[in-house]
């Protein structure tokens, strides 16, 4: 029985992708999900899985040609001897150890758990077991971080950690493997995975020990450095075995200083007052998202100021019953949510975002509450903010708030946002101009409530005052539009009970 290897869904707006590498041949033996091929679109890298287990019969795509959705890449015989066994296998089996060999049960391979929508890699961050170790189900063997959250690899059964096949600082794809469990067996004092790996080094030959020269880098992307006059040198590959990929030319730049090398210190003296730290994962993603907002987007900031009696006297006067009957505090946060979602029914342009040449209008809203964590900030996403009452916000950010100061929050509960609100006044900001969570096209920075002398019916009176600032995407929103969404939310605050009678 012969099955069809075809393009995977390359997602919305993407019509063709390029076969960037074969990590098989024909006649090679192949299993379920084993990762065929790698297919770069002008977006993401997208690798393919196996369909079925046998034999890789026919390559019909062969390296850079483009292809289409669905278009057919290869063809596979189910249940087909491969041409020659695989040489790794037979090297995996001398290398094992006598502790290794004794043991007895299954072997259970622990996987890189789901990563989320548009999330095609980790690395491994930290081990929490070595091998040789006994674990149990769903204990806690490791950690992965990701760009956007840490993910925890629970043991997937009872046993021994029979081997580590992806170290402490390694990047693995979505499905990669990353240990090796055999179950039923006892602990014993196995080896470290790195002891065999240090006697390779120190037997190895000058030859071995230097980085490979012989990796073949993506078509699409010998094409790109082509045109931009950039050398090979100058780009740092991100693909399998440091294949240079179409993206990794994009991050380059043609005259680029040896961007590699470290920054001196200023002097010799400072140099041991200094500490280098590698940037997470998740503050690079942080970094490279809000420089791309500030290069993409037409980003401008309106600003105003919001008496918060209205809002403070109806917290006082009802947050011991409301948290009675809904068993949660009664915050400011709820009352922002509120404004800003009626402020949006009436401006929806700052509810939008565009895609290419497209504005695309939401017709619901998803409310991003900006959250501040050891590692950084994260955006976690309040869903059909609209639709929900006081209490269900109140709950739902505090649970929120709580698993991402906890590095708990899942790739689901950070997708899809359509407006943010940012909260800079918790740790004492007066004015900012915050800066857009892309695709949005709008976000509103809270701060600081101050005591201040204003002018009220002619006389000046003291009253609790917070500046609000909205940064909007001038490509999509007018000033019109930005400003009337902000006075929108400033008469929603100093009135509450304009947002019973959606006034």
């Amino acid at each position: 029985m012969t099955t069809e290897v075809r393009v995977p869904a390359l997602g919305e707006s993407v019509t063709e992708a390029t076969i960037a590498t074969w990590f098989k041949k024909p006649g090679d033996r192949v299993e379920v999900d084993e990762m065929l091929c790698e297919l770069e679109t002008d977006k993401v890298t997208v690798e393919v899985p196996s369909p079925a287990a046998g034999t890789l019969a026919e390559i019909v795509a062969a390296e850079g040609e483009t292809v289409g959705p669905d278009a057919l890449l290869a063809q596979i015989s189910e249940g087909g001897e491969a041409a020659a066994p695989k040489p790794a296998k037979a090297e995996e089996k001398a290398e094992k150890t006598e502790e290794q060999t004794t043991m007895s049960g299954n072997s259970v391979d622990v996987m890189v758990p789901s990563l989320g929508e548009s999330v095609t890699e980790a690395t491994v961050a930290t081990w929490f077991k070595k091998p040789g170790d006994r674990v149990e189900a769903d204990e806690m063997l490791c950690e992965l971080e990701t760009d956007k959250v840490s993910v925890e690899v629970p043991a997937p059964a009872a046993g021994v950690l029979a081997e580590i096949l992806a170290e402490e600082g390694a990047t693995v794809d979505a499905k990669a493997r990353l240990a090796i469990i055999t179950e039923g067996a006892a602990g014993s004092a196995a080896p470290k995975a790195s002891d065999a790996q240090e006697t390779v080094l120190k037997n190895a030959g000058p030859e071995e020990m230097t980085p490979r020269t012989d990796v073949e880098d993506a078509p699409s992307a010998k094409k790109a450095m082509a045109e931009k006059g950039v050398n090979r040198d100058q780009v740092q590959g991100s693909g399998r075995d440091g294949r240079v990929m179409k993206e990794d030319v994009a991050k380059a730049q043609a005259p680029a200083p040896k961007p590699a090398a470290p920054r001196a210190p200023s002097s010799a003296d400072d140099a041991g007052r200094e500490e280098r730290v590698k940037m997470t994962r998740l503050r690079q993603t942080i970094a490279r998202r809000l420089k791309d907002a500030q290069n993409t987007a037409a980003m401008l900031t309106t600003y105003n100021e919001a008496d918060m009696s209205g809002v403070m006297g109806l917290r006082n006067e009802y947050k011991d019953a409301f948290e009675k009957k809904h068993k949660v505090k009664l915050g400011f946060m709820s009352f922002f949510v509120k404004a800003c979602c009626h402020a949006l029914k009436e401006v929806p342009e700052v509810n939008a975002e565009i895609d290419g040449t497209d504005v695309v209008y939401k017709n619901f809203v998803h409310m991003g509450v900006a959250v501040g964590t050891p590692t950084g900030l994260v955006v976690p996403v309040v869903r059909d903010a609209d639709q929900k009452s006081f209490a269900e916000i109140e709950k739902e950010i505090g649970a929120l708030g709580i698993k991402g100061r906890d590095g708990k929050l899942s790739m689901a509960e950070m997708q899809g946002g359509t407006f943010t609100i940012s909260n800079g006044g918790v740790y004492g900001s007066l004015m900012s101009s915050p800066i857009l969570n892309p695709p949005q096209s709008g976000i509103l920075g809270m701060h600081k409530i101050q005591e201040r002398p204003v002018v009220v019916g002619g006389q000046i009176v003291i009253r609790p005052m917070m500046y609000l600032a909205l940064s909007y995407d001038h490509r999509v929103v007018d000033g019109k539009g930005a400003v009337t969404f902000l006075v929108r939310v400033k008469e929603a605050l100093e009135d509450p009970r304009r947002l019973l009678m959606d006034l």
